[in-house]
This record gives C-alpha cells, structure tokens and sequence, in this order.
C-alpha cells in the first residue's frame, strides 16, 4: 500500500506524467495581454465543452464565482442561494464583503438540492424595504449535500424563474462534470439553462491549480476586468493552462470509476456498526460519515486512528461526521485496505 492514503478531497489530485512535461513544454505568453497561447487555447476548449461563447482561466473556483457575481449584479441586489452552498459557507463571506450582495438563504431539501417552489417562496414583491432581486446561484453537484446532482428538470425550472422574475442565474459547477456523468448527459444539457458556470480543473479532472469561468463573450468581457480587480491577471500562465488542456481532453470521461470507488467504499463502511451512512445521497465521488458523537468510537476516533495507524486521511468535520472524496489516486485495493482497517478499529 502506497505510504499515505489521502480521501480528504479531490483537489488532492496530482498532475500526470503527461501534464507534467505539457507544463514544461508549454508554449507561453503575457495572459493579462491575451498573449499567452496556451490560456487562449484552453479558453476555446473550455467554452466549446460547455457550449458556451467564450470563458475565462481564474486561479480559483472561489474567484470564479465571486466573479461571476459582481459581473452579473451590482451591490445591494439579492442573491438565493442554498444555505449550505459553497458559496454561502465557504469563500469567505466574498458574495457579502467583496461583491456586495444580499444572500437570502434557501435551505434545501433531499440532500441540498433547492426545490423549485421554495425558491419562488422566497421572492419577495417588490418593496422599498426589501433589496430587489438580483440572481439565483446553485451548486452542482452539491459538496455539503454528498455530493448530489440537480434533476435536469430542476434546471429546467430554475431558468423559469429566472426569466420570470428577472434574475441572472449562475452555476457553481466546481464538479460539474461529475454531475454530468452521473445523469449520462453531455455537459452542455447541463449548463444550457444557465447565464455563466464555473467549473474546477484542479479536482477530478487532475490539474494542479486553476478554473473556468464560462459565459456569454460580454460576460467575460467584463469578467476579465474584475479579474484583474481582485489580483487574478497572471503572466506567462500557459504552464498551468497545459496541464488543463489534458484533463479537459482526457479526464472527463474517467469520473464514473470514482463514483464506484465511492459507493463500494460507503457500502462497506455502512456496515460497520457504529457508522451511519445515508446510501441515497452517495451519487458521485462524496461519501458522508455519521456517528454517535458522544461514543467513545466517534469521528474524531475513526480519524485518528486511521492516520496513525493506517495512513489514511479523511476529513473529519467534528466529534460526529467525516467526509471521504474518491478520485484518481483511489485504487480498488485502497479502498479495500480503507475498509479492512475501518473494521478493524471499530470492531
């Protein structure tokens, strides 16, 4: 067994081989003077893959999004979005501080997914006392929730309400392309019904730093102005472009061997007493670990033990939760290993 087992995310991910030499080879240019022919490059690639008219490299899917907010709406509108969306929990409070916005917090149902009704509910009439509505942001699939898949019809639905109430509608798609896989469907019946996606390469798909940002080309027009803004106007940034260039062309299409590992391992670990996992909401690469937060074999035990003992790292949450990501450094045999050792310190 390798010396360390990593199930804390998929941004662990290292560069292949072939990344690696695509990086030092990659032909180079000034980016923030549209000069680099490999951005430019991966720019096409990624707008045509999505079926978009043109997209942006961003060091970050934080940035990205944030980004894409201040691009689609001025300060002091409202934003809906789920309440336990990354965007919401996890960038750093960017949509209020730096963008400006309102979030009106939606809490989803079925594992994080927003119902469409709900959303509607929230609408408010307008009213001097209330911030006028700005946009609708969703996260697919969605990390908090396990990793789960918003229904196309949903999609649907949400780009009615959009339209109907005048509101932009952006798609944090950090793993949009496993949200892809799980539903069978091409990327594009996916992003179709959306006014800009952000999308990571450095999860999954294997990169080892960067996002797309994708949109209409007035979009990105103004999206490469804030970029600048917020310290995002990298250099001869075609060393990263190459390694993105292959998971676009190559990684894609290899996500549904995670979603198995995934499954087999929660399976597994589902049978272990003293561990509690919902099977329902493992849908792609994100596996949810529930305990007994007062028993004496808890998370924080499970965690502790398995590093120490086993080399296997996961991220626990607290005393009652851990999360496992599957990607491409999981083997089968590491996730046999990850059970036997489980068995053995919960036994």
């Amino acid at each position: 067994m390798p010396e360390i087992i990593n199930l804390m995310s998929d941004t662990v991910t290292h560069p292949t081989e072939e990344m690696r030499k695509a990086m030092y080879e990659a032909e180079v240019g000034d980016d923030v003077q549209k000069m680099d022919p490999t951005i430019n490059k991966l720019q096409e690639l990624a707008a045509e893959l999505v079926g978009m008219e043109d997209s942006l490299f961003v060091p970050s899917g934080t940035m990205g999004n944030l980004i894409a907010l201040m691009c689609h709406c001025p300060a002091g509108k409202e934003i809906f979005l789920e309440s336990a969306s990354h965007i919401n929990l996890l960038e750093g409070g960017g949509v209020a501080r730096v963008a400006g916005l309102m979030p009106y917090q939606i809490k989803g149902r079925n594992h994080c997914i927003l119902e469409p009704d709900d959303i509607r509910a929230a609408i408010r009439k307008e009213d001097v006392h209330h911030p006028t509505p700005g946009i609708l942001s969703i996260e697919n699939t969605h990390n908090v929730g396990g990793g789960t898949v918003h229904p196309i019809d949903y999609l649907k639905e949400y780009r009615k309400i959009a339209d109907n109430y005048n509101l932009k509608f952006h798609m944090d798609g950090a793993r949009v392309f496993n949200a892809a896989v799980k539903l069978g469907v091409d990327v594009k019946e996916i992003v179709k019904y959306t006014d800009s996606v952000m999308f990571c390469l450095s999860k999954g798909l294997s990169s080892p730093v960067g996002s797309m940002l994708c949109g209409t080309k007035e979009f990105i027009k103004d999206a490469l102005k804030v970029r600048k803004m917020l310290g995002g106007g990298l250099r001869q940034a075609g060393v990263l472009a190459a390694a993105g260039i292959i998971s676009l062309n190559q990684m894609t299409e290899r996500l549904d061997e995670d979603h198995k590992s995934a499954y087999k391992l929660a399976e597994g670990l589902s049978e272990i007493k003293g561990i509690t996992i919902d099977l329902s909401a493992v849908q792609t690469n994100i596996v949810f670990l529930r305990f007994d937060e007062k028993s004496d074999k808890n998370a924080v035990y499970l965690g502790n033990e398995l590093k120490e003992k086993y080399g296997v790292l996961c991220g626990v949450r607290n005393p009652g939760l851990i999360r496992m990501v599957t990607h491409r450094q999981i083997s089968g045999e590491n996730i046999g290993y990850v059970l036997d050792s489980a068995k053995k310190i919960m036994g």
